[in-house]
């Protein structure tokens, strides 16, 4: 297998052929997300910039990418380590706000807060450990350049 790999991603603006353009100030940020082979994506900007709050915004998106691939690494992890998880559900955040050093706005930090559920009998402190694992591993924690925490929480099922 190769070490390489590509992902497509499609943007496609107006999503909607009534919605307001440029120049007018209430212009839509509405636009359809996409790749091949799956259904689209609403997106928008959040509402704080004009966007449409029924829509993903991308800062959303960063954490639901965020939180899926932790969740992916910690089920491999899991499975290679022969513990049983029963279920896994997350609350992520990201926080975006004026990076002081560069005077923009980016996405300053992230935080995942998986909930694990896993066997009676499991070793909790190895099943929260491997959070840490999962952090080290995960793709896309890997690939952002801001803090991304983790506060897991193991309970047994």
């Amino acid at each position: 297998m190769s070490d390489t790999h590509t992902f497509e991603a499609t943007v496609r603006w107006p999503a909607d052929p009534a919605q307001k353009l440029p120049p007018d100030p209430a212009f839509s940020r509405n636009a359809v997300l996409g790749s091949p082979g799956h259904a689209d994506i609403p997106g928008s900007s959040p509402t704080v910039f004009g966007g449409d709050a029924s829509r993903y915004n991308p800062e959303e998106l960063v954490a639901l990418g965020l939180a899926h691939c932790h969740m992916l690494t910690y089920l491999a992890l899991a499975a290679k380590r022969r513990v049983a998880v029963l279920a896994y559900e997350d609350r992520a955040t990201v926080e975006l706000g004026k990076d002081p050093a560069l005077g923009k706005m980016k996405i300053l930090s992230a935080l995942l807060r998986p909930r694990v559920t896993v066997a009676k009998g499991t070793n909790l402190d190895d099943a929260r450990a491997m959070h840490a694992k999962a952090h080290e591993h995960c793709f896309v924690a890997n690939s952002v350049n801001f803090p991304v925490e983790n506060a897991p929480e193991i309970v047994e099922g």
